[in-house]
């Protein structure tokens, strides 16, 4: 029956297509790889960020390319090694925002009812607290430590995704091939992950984007504020130590820029390969980049026509 209603599916979605046809996908990705391969290759070529290689807050030069911090340690083998830990952390804790968001969503759309009732309660007393003041109030009554950090940021960040997908399953549970699976009697949790999950994939995608560009950057922020692990090298550990040794006041600008500028530049691909994804499987957007590609072809410019559609 599922094989026989197959043709009412929504359309797939290709990653593959989307990197093919779209720029800005293309350029976000190939800046997440570079800081893969810092995040693989980086520690191996690099020396051991805790080591005192030189005197406190030398300059950058040919031996010290990135300079030295406050404490005399090597501001580029910090840099790289925050990469892994903070990029790691930051993916982990959206997978694990994304897995509770929609294993509350999808169950909360898909049986309605009182199940329904009370997960959106839930949902809606989460949605009303500000996520991230309520993790650094939680964060400041835990001992410190990455973990402890990545559990305050999924406990704190799983709501809104929870909310995008139920209403997703409220739309696909009344499609005509969830209704003939229901009919022919399949089971709850096959019509879940074999005919309305892979229907979610663009909206699961975009939410895994947008909830490790939040992660990372509330943990960077977390952490800046003293409440991770101090003693371990990340980005936002770099950024708490430069600012304890009062590097802005000394003009030591090398122990802050090139953290800043990472965090930057993977807010920055996220955010393309997130907007890429969006415009690929949202009709309005797909419509828009197709009409503007078009007048660039008649050599127009978008603001001076208004597109009419006939019946």
């Amino acid at each position: 029956m599922a094989a026989a209603s197959s043709g009412s599916r929504a359309q797939g979605f290709s990653l593959f297509a989307l990197i093919r046809s779209n720029g800005r996908a293309q350029v976000g990705l190939g800046v997440l790889a570079m800081f893969t391969l810092v995040l693989v290759l980086g520690p191996l070529v690099c020396g051991d960020p805790s080591d005192y290689v030189a005197i406190p807050y030398l300059a950058p030069s040919w031996q010290h390319l990135f300079g030295t911090t406050g404490q005399g340690k090597d501001v580029l083998a910090q840099t790289i090694v925050g990469t892994r830990a903070s990029l790691f952390n930051g993916l982990v804790v959206g997978l694990a925002v994304v897995a509770i968001g929609a294993a509350v969503g999808v169950t909360a759309g898909y049986f309605g009812g009182r199940i329904d009732s009370a997960l959106s309660l839930l949902v809606n007393v989460l949605l009303v607290v500000p996520s991230l003041p309520l993790a650094i109030v939680i964060a400041a009554y835990l001992p410190p430590g990455p973990y402890q950090v990545a559990l305050v940021l999924v406990a704190t960040g799983w709501a809104w995704n929870a909310r995008v997908l139920r209403v997703q399953t409220l739309s696909l549970r009344e499609r005509d091939f969830v209704l003939a699976s229901r009919v022919g009697g399949e089971p709850h949790w096959r019509i879940i992950f074999v005919e309305m999950l892979p229907n979610m994939g663009p909206i699961l995608l975009t939410q895994l984007v947008g909830a490790t560009t939040y992660a990372i950057g509330a943990e960077v922020g977390l952490e800046f504020l003293g409440l991770g692990d101090v003693g371990a090298v990340t980005w936002g550990s770099n950024l708490y130590w430069a600012s304890n040794d009062q590097a802005l006041l000394t003009g030591a600008w090398w122990t802050f820029v090139p953290t800043g500028t990472c965090i930057a530049l993977v807010g920055f691909a996220l955010s393309l390969l997130n907007t890429s994804v969006d415009e690929a499987t949202n009709p309005a957007l797909r419509v828009e980049r197709s009409w503007r590609k078009y007048l660039g072809t008649v050599h127009v410019k978008p603001g001076m026509v208004t597109p009419v559609v006939g019946r």
